[in-house]
């Protein structure tokens, strides 16, 4: 996989909106139990217990949001001893859940640094362009759709799964389908992992390409081990809404300047003085 860090495309006003998730989804990440401390996100059993009462209460479901059925038991965050040890407490839960809510919510929750700084670094990279050319408020109106997009489209793919659905990854997926419609030429510098980082600068449309053909690629089975933890399916699904939302925009786009050749030979004298 190539890890983009910067595109050769600058924006005409502040990406406020953009810098805005990145410290919400920043300060999130901080406040969730047993994440911060750790690269992976495990801990201690409290640590655990606490993280999985803050997933049950504040992550998107699948079965919940197909089927509105919700646990009759769920964590309390506290830890208790049982006849096989120490686990755990459940009881019936003390709040009542939204599962369209928990959507929303589950786009601000990650379970890591790496999966919190991977999303963080392609939306510092793209959402930029994109919120320039969308608007503040549709870009983070767009954002949100994509978001939504993805998380229930990766949950009637897997209505009947219990597993907990969290992170940006979707919403920032319609992101990068939304710059791969508008901004398809511009120039992406990114790094290249063979023996060791290689720098290129690579058009938008073949990082972006590559990034969405490895996600389908994935969300098959192939390449991976047992499926992963990862719902490359929500990605796909928010990719493709980012692409068609932008499609209406793409016509009023301005092109991305081109960047500066390398000169060579007699082009790189300068022009004579006069």
């Amino acid at each position: 996989m190539v890890i983009p860090v910067h595109d050769v495309n600058p924006v005409r006003r502040t990406p406020w909106v953009t810098y805005a998730l990145i410290a919400a989804n920043v300060f999130v990440f901080l406040v969730t139990p047993g994440t911060a401390g750790s690269v992976s996100g495990g801990g201690e059993l409290a640590q655990l217990c606490h993280l999985q009462a803050f997933m049950d209460h504040y992550a998107a479901v699948p079965r919940e949001l197909i089927h509105h059925q919700l646990p009759g038991l769920v964590p309390t965050g506290a830890v208790g001893v049982g006849p096989q040890g120490p686990g755990c407490v459940v009881a019936p839960p003390s709040y009542d859940k939204s599962p369209p809510l928990s959507v929303f919510t589950a786009m601000f929750v990650h379970g890591g640094w790496l999966h919190l700084l991977g999303n963080m670094l392609f939306l510092l990279i793209f959402g930029n362009n994109v919120e320039d050319r969308m608007g503040h408020i549709r870009y983070f109106l767009f954002y949100v759709v994509c978001g939504y997009a993805a998380g229930y489209g990766f949950a009637l793919l897997n209505a009947a799964s219990a597993e907990p659905l969290i992170g940006a990854s979707g919403a920032i997926a319609g992101v990068l389908g939304a710059y791969l419609v508008l901004y398809p030429k511009a120039r992406v510098w990114v790094l290249v992992p063979f023996l060791i980082f290689l720098p290129l600068r690579l058009p938008a449309w073949l990082v972006l390409g590559f990034w969405f053909v490895l996600q389908a690629v994935y969300s098959s089975g192939l390449g991976v081990s047992g499926g992963g933890t990862v719902a490359y399916a929500a990605h796909i699904v928010g990719f493709v809404v980012g692409m068609l939302v932008a499609l209406p925009l793409r016509p009023g786009t301005p092109p991305p300047p081109e960047p500066p050749r390398l000169l060579f030979g007699r082009q790189a004298r300068p022009w004579p003085t006069w």
